[in-house]
């Protein structure tokens, strides 16, 4: 009788890493059907119990409270694992600019411990889940997987520096690692510091939205449906030392953004945008070519930007209860500003 697959999911109370393991609890990705999974995060203020609630009672599924940091912890947790997806990591822009430190903690020390009880562990596979920051900024044409790294933020040089250990550790020690970096992500249950849920959230209330500079900075958009689905490839048949690019493949300016949510909440540009300073260091555009991983693993987007943006926002109109304690929480509202960005 075969042993039961055996996952462990980083960061899996976020935005990003709750929806796949949702989704992998309820079946969605047949390969891993019946697997064992265990979910370790620490829940800072952008990991949430909550997002979990739908799946917490499933047999299969143990929430650990936790620090990717602490090797202790991970030297219990990670015996028998067969496969690591890591999700986990401080993500929002803004906030890396104004206090780099936990960022370099979190993204670049907690991989590499994480990264280091892998090998010890002997773990089947490691899945470092990343960002098409870490490029830094592009004025046409799109990045491909070679692209050499050249982040402007501190969270984009920290996910950079991840990127990196993660394939020393392939190249040097033989661990079985795949890096897979996304466009921007948006849906259901994103923290509401992100440009989305922060415009939605913010015109719901009948209050105002902030808009970076002339607004014409360039992102493409992919539903955290369609992310997930991409990380699930990988995790299942990429390359060993390889990365991938999973893309939406709906570029918009941030002026374009605002005005579809605009359109979906019923509210008038005069009314409700303010314009804000720049930030410092904002790239103007990112592009990703995803060619490799729909031509080697068969990935395609599901969700088009149109029905993704209405169903996002009609999430957030029925879910006050889940966002108005994190906004009050979080301090999401007020002065804080967006930093269009919407990893996990």
């Amino acid at each position: 009788m075969s042993r039961q697959l055996r996952i462990l999911v980083t960061g899996g109370a976020g935005f990003i890493g709750s929806h796949y393991v949702r989704q992998l609890v309820r079946g969605a990705y047949p390969a891993f059907a019946g697997a064992s999974v265990v979910v370790l995060d620490r829940l800072t203020y952008a990991g949430n119990e909550a997002n979990l609630a739908s799946v917490r009672d499933d047999k299969r599924l143990r929430l650990v409270i936790g620090d990717i940091c602490d090797a202790d912890l991970l030297a219990e947790l990670l015996p028998m694992t067969d496969v690591v997806v890591h999700f986990a990591a401080e993500s929002h822009v803004d906030r890396s600019i104004t206090g780099a430190a936990e960022f370099v903690r979190t993204n670049i020390q907690g991989t590499h411990t994480l990264l280091r009880a892998c090998q010890d562990a002997g773990v089947g596979k490691f899945v470092q889940v990343s960002t098409d920051e870490v490029y830094g900024s592009i004025a046409e044409g799109s990045w491909s997987e070679d692209q050499p790294l050249a982040p402007n933020s501190p969270y984009s040089a920290s996910k950079a520096g991840a990127d990196l250990l993660a394939l020393a550790y392939h190249r040097t020690y033989g661990l079985s690692v795949c890096i897979t970096r996304c466009s921007n992500n948006y849906g259901p249950y994103q923290f509401p510091e992100k440009v989305i849920p922060l415009f939605v959230t913010n015109l719901l209330d009948g209050g105002t939205v902030p808009l970076y500079g002339d607004g014409e900075n360039v992102r493409e958009w992919l539903h955290v449906d369609d992310h997930c689905r991409g990380v699930q490839l990988v995790a299942e048949g990429g390359s060993s030392g390889s990365v991938y690019h999973i893309g939406g493949g709906t570029e918009l300016t941030n002026r374009e953004l605002t005005a579809l949510l605009l359109r979906e909440v019923g509210s008038d540009w005069e009314d409700a945008v303010r314009q804000v300073a720049d930030r410092p260091g904002h790239d103007l555009r990112y592009a990703i070519d995803d060619s490799k991983i729909r031509t080697e693993l068969g990935y395609r987007p599901r969700t088009g930007l149109a029905a993704g943006l209405a169903d996002t926002v009609r999430w957030y109109a029925e879910n006050r209860s889940w966002w108005e304690p994190l906004r009050t929480r979080a301090g999401a509202t007020g002065p804080a500003v967006p930093s269009f960005r919407g990893a996990a």
